[in-house]
């Protein structure tokens, strides 16, 4: 009889904590530390005083969500007082355990918030719980992990999914495989099998989507909610390691591209504030969706060792990410938009369901979720960048300034990437062993490069095709270094966008204007303020851009690398255009109004306009109209 089995990952996630952030990524992880993400627990009740560590205030899923990002913080960072808080709450949670199995704050169902034995929050425990065990080896996960499945077990005889938990329940098959992996208990598929049966069928859904415009007021659901479908995106890849059905791989594109296709923004995400909301540029979409959309797609590349998802995790860390915090991450907002010109407290706004303080700068404008869930975002990406392959290699899956260290073959393994990308195109990688070890190195090459090339130890230039993965296989040394060199040429390319507007897109960057900010601080305490933000300098401009051949309209300038790269004043690149005003283009319900039919007529000047990447920005024009 043949032993149940999951097909097994295409590229394997390393423990955490065997890459490191280095140069650039470095100094973003450690601003992250400290900001909100390091400090929240200090003053916030929702998690200081969390239900999940004994306190008084929710116990839901916002604890979870914190403990789920600041698990990778502290690590990738080696952060002792990180470390420490992290620590507590796993304490805490292990030693807790109900004697029936189940973790966390059982809720009392009389208080009509949420019902008892919700299975949802404590998805994204195990999610943080899982990290941990890997990171740290403790003894006490997997036999924890085994007894609250065991419970969840018996529970879904008697209660099926329901709510967050049925549309989300691809998350809660993570950790299921996640411990069969570990233990080979047949009775952990057959949970699998039932979680999937009781869950919303996502892939079904796409397949005849029917979501193709704004959301309707009266038409918001679970299944329009944008944080639903961000994270759905990875439900058929996670499926695919059971089922092995090619269907289910080719869902998780299908899912991506309908996204794309009606709802798609420029920074590789797609609108929902707080629902599908089509693809004005003046949307928002919220920052809960912006980290769970990354996840989804490290969890894709994991499963389905598709390098092209890396294009798009890319293209939204270094541009959606960034641009939803305040530079120091002290504040975030709950909405963000590619066209954001005005930031402030609206009662006439343009969200399909959000509230007049949604795309402020604070603590939680508009709803406290995205506070709780924000810290995943680079953590998450920092320790995706590398992968183990099945043939004992390794994938550079995404580029960032950063180091792995881990074991291959008996010997011990360091490569080393400096580098300035996504401002540069030169990529330096140092490998590193303390024996001579063969073992394959693979690199993913960009579909947006051109003229790639790669040498290795001062060997001629190679030419390497873009859309490719290109591998490596050698006997490197011990001693000096082996040293590879990576350049991807970074050509500047204009998109088109709603109602044809144009984009400026350089290899992982998107450029957009770099409009003058006013900082005005409305409530809260400082350092965690809420801001209001409005624009200093014109916003209303077309740009004169050859679609053609953007290269003849569109320079670019380097500049030297600051402390905060993801600021309007330390934005390391900058393109120069020109463009000029368009009188009737103006506000809208406190928002960019849509932009004009391209092209359009300019009766002013040309003026000459500085762009700067989109992550580097708190206001902003991404989508222009251009001039006739």
């Amino acid at each position: 009889m043949t032993e149940p089995a999951l097909h097994d990952l295409a590229f394997r996630p390393l423990a955490l904590g065997a890459v490191r952030p280095r140069g650039w990524l470095l100094t973003q992880l450690r601003i992250q530390a400290d900001g909100l993400s390091g400090h929240l627990d200090e003053f916030w009740p929702d998690v200081g005083e969390s239900g999940w560590i004994g306190g008084c205030a929710e116990g839901w899923e916002r604890g979870p969500y914190w403990l789920d990002g600041v698990v990778p913080l502290a690590f990738l960072l080696d952060d002792e007082t990180l470390l420490a808080k992290v620590r507590r709450w796993v304490d805490y949670i292990l030693a807790h355990q109900r004697e029936d199995g189940w973790l966390g704050p059982v809720q009392d169902q009389a208080t009509g918030k949420y019902r008892a034995y919700d299975p949802w929050p404590t998805y994204v425990t195990l999610k943080a719980l899982t990290q941990y065990g890997d990171a740290t080896g403790d003894p006490r996960v997997v036999p924890a992990v085994t007894r609250f499945l065991h419970r969840l077990s018996s529970l879904l005889n008697e209660q099926p999914l329901f709510d967050w938990g049925w549309v989300r329940w691809a998350d809660l098959a993570l950790t299921i495989h996640w411990l069969f992996d570990r233990t080979g208990e047949s009775w952990l598929l057959d949970l699998a099998s039932r979680v999937r049966s009781q869950g919303f069928d996502w892939g079904a859904h796409f397949a005849d989507f029917p979501h193709t415009q704004r959301t309707a007021p009266d038409g918001c659901t679970l299944i329009t909610h944008v944080v639903n479908n961000a994270m759905a995106i990875k439900q058929p890849g996670v499926w695919y390691r059971q089922s092995g059905d090619t269907r289910d791989r080719a869902a998780a594109h299908t899912i991506t591209e309908a996204l794309d296709t009606y709802h798609g923004q420029v920074t590789g995400v797609f609108t929902g504030d707080e629902h599908l909301a089509g693809k004005n540029p003046s949307q928002g979409t919220e920052l809960c969706a912006v980290v769970e959309m990354m996840f989804s797609l490290e969890t894709l590349i994991s499963h389905l060792g598709d390098l092209q998802l890396a294009d798009r995790l890319e293209r939204i860390a270094f541009n959606a990410l960034p641009a939803t915090f305040k530079p120091d991450m002290w504040a975030h907002q709950y909405d963000q938009q590619a066209n954001q010109v005005l930031c402030r407290v609206a009662d006439d706004r343009i969200y399909t369901s959000n509230g007049p303080d949604a795309n402020l700068f604070g603590l939680e404008p508009n709803y406290g979720c995205c506070t709780a869930n924000m810290h995943q975002g680079w953590p998450k990406f920092a320790s995706h960048l590398w992968m183990a392959t099945p043939d004992g290699g390794l994938v550079a899956a995404s580029y960032a300034p950063s180091e792995v260290a881990t074991r291959i073959r008996d010997a011990n393994v360091r490569v080393t990437l400096d580098t300035e990308y996504p401002f540069s195109e030169d990529l330096s990688f140092s490998i590193r062993t303390d024996r001579e070890v063969a073992f394959p190195l693979r690199f993913r090459i960009p579909v947006w490069t051109e003229g790639a090339t790669i040498s290795v130890d001062g060997s001629a230039r190679i030419p390497v095709q873009a859309g490719t993965v290109h591998t490596l296989t050698s006997l490197w040394g011990r001693g000096d270094a082996n040293v590879i060199e990576l350049h991807l040429p970074m050509p500047v390319t204009v998109e088109s966008r709603f109602h044809g507007s144009a984009a400026v897109v350089r290899g992982p960057l998107v450029f957009s204007l770099k409009v003058g900010e006013d900082w005005r601080l409305v409530g809260g305490e400082l350092p965690h303020g809420d801001w209001e933000v409005y624009p200093t300098s014109a916003w209303n401009y077309a740009l004169r851009v050859d679609r053609s051949d953007p290269a003849r309209s569109v320079r670019f300038e380097r500049r030297p690398m600051g402390d905060a790269p993801f600021s309007p004043d330390g934005a390391p690149i900058v393109a120069h255009v020109q463009g000029c005003r368009v009188a009737g283009w103006t506000l809208e319900h406190n928002a960019a109004g849509v932009p004009p039919w391209s092209p359009v007529d300019c009766s002013g000047p040309l003026e000459n306009l500085e762009l700067i990447p989109y992550g580097c920005t708190s206001l902003r024009v991404t989508e222009f109209p251009t001039i006739g």
